[in-house]
């Protein structure tokens, strides 16, 4: 007589996820800024040349560039619920105004973030012009 087959049940495991707003977050510098770093996942959030401010299209001309290039990966994200833009150079966080009315498209949010950052880094109060000031050498 021929052995009779027993169908084994596994029981699935359950998992806990978390649905906080850093799911999914992988790298570090994700997890630093505390939001995705978008166009590695989609290309199509690259920056949109047709949305340039004028002043990012005087910038990039005095410059001598062609495209955005160090720019491309910043984007406006919020520190303590305020839109800002993160500055590598100081790693901290660059709030905008508060009377500073933002557009809803983000390519356009992204290219305000990029002029901020920019005027922000050339202002006499970045701290870095002031560890120039204290530690240059020369006149």
């Amino acid at each position: 007589m021929a052995k009779k087959k027993v169908k084994k049940t596994t029981k699935a495991k359950k998992t806990s996820s978390k649905k906080g707003k850093d799911s999914g977050i992988k790298t570090a510098r994700e997890k630093m800024i505390g939001q995705h770093i978008g166009y590695r996942y989609d290309v199509n959030l690259l920056p949109d040349y047709k949305r340039l401010t004028p002043f990012l299209k005087k910038y990039i001309d005095h410059m001598g560039w062609d495209d955005l290039n160090w720019l491309e990966d910043v984007h406006m994200g919020y520190e303590n619920g305020k839109p800002a833009v993160f500055d590598r150079n100081i790693n901290g966080w660059v709030t905008t105004p508060k009377n500073m009315k933002l557009p809803k498209d983000q390519q356009d949010r992204d290219m305000i973030a990029r002029e901020l950052l920019i005027k922000f880094q050339m202002s006499p109060n970045h701290p870095l012009v002031v560890l120039k000031k204290a530690y240059q050498k020369f006149d």
